[in-house]
């Protein structure tokens, strides 16, 4: 069956203009169009938007999206499945988010008790899944599966206090990162108490530390992009600048 723009839009619960914003950027290009000018889609066209709106929906960008959809290793049944999975996953973060409101409802009313460790249920998790969405392969690919397993289950049996330190910690880092950058002195006093919080914070996810993976570490930061936006979001140079407060703190500076 072939749709106009206007019926393919209404099917499929998006707006003509995304539509015709797809084929600009050339993500969902028509099959043809027809003598009086309209863009007409037919069936491969029909599943290549539900994949798309697939990954959209699993928060994946559209130029990632275009990226994954163009290879020509693209395989259609494959990334169904995938979808099926990280569906699967979110809807279990959503029932676990769904029964801790249910259960503080209950606390609430005092037909039931609710200690700390359950009132966070599910939050770690989507700090987890959020973490497996952005980082997860080049993590996962640096440090192997079991290493990234054991340290997904340690954040989520983690106690309330501990919770509450590492998101401290993790402030702090940035506020003295910065000061420290000011100073334009990796090796100073500033940038290596940076390097030692930052060593301490990772501590609460890593079963067991090593100065060469906290080096590596320190080295991903500055090759990945998103990790390097996050430490330069104050200020352009403060992932490089922490890389090298974490090379000197750890000995390994060439």
């Amino acid at each position: 069956m072939e749709y106009t723009v206007q019926k393919l839009a209404h099917i499929a619960g998006v707006s003509t203009r995304t539509l015709r914003y797809y084929d600009e950027i050339g993500i969902l290009k028509p099959a043809r169009i027809n003598s009086s000018g309209y863009r007409i889609y037919g069936e491969n066209e029909v599943n290549m938007l539900q994949q798309i709106l697939f990954y959209k929906e699993l928060g994946i960008s559209l130029e990632n999206i275009k990226e994954i959809i163009a290879s020509p290793s693209f395989d259609r049944e494959k990334a169904l499945r995938e979808h099926h999975q990280k569906l699967l996953e979110k809807r279990m973060q959503l029932d676990l988010l769904i029964a801790n409101v249910n259960k503080t409802i209950e606390t609430i009313e005092g037909r039931t008790i609710m200690n700390d460790k359950e009132k966070f249920k599910g939050f770690k998790q989507k700090l987890i899944d959020d973490n497996e969405k952005k980082y997860g392969k080049e993590i996962r690919e640096k440090y192997g599966n079991k290493v990234i397993d054991e340290s997904n289950k340690k954040l989520n049996n983690m106690s309330k206090e501990e919770y509450k330190k590492i998101t401290e910690l993790e402030n702090e880092i940035m506020e003295t990162l910065y000061l420290a950058f000011k100073t334009s002195n990796p090796s100073g006093e500033l940038a290596q108490k940076a390097a030692d919080l930052h060593r301490q914070w990772i501590s609460f996810y890593w079963n067991n530390y090593s100065k060469e993976a906290h080096a590596g570490l320190a080295q991903m930061y500055v090759d990945d992009e998103r990790f390097k936006a996050y430490y330069d979001k104050k200020q352009t140079g403060m992932a490089e600048f922490l890389r090298d407060a974490i090379l000197i703190y750890t000995g390994t500076e060439k």
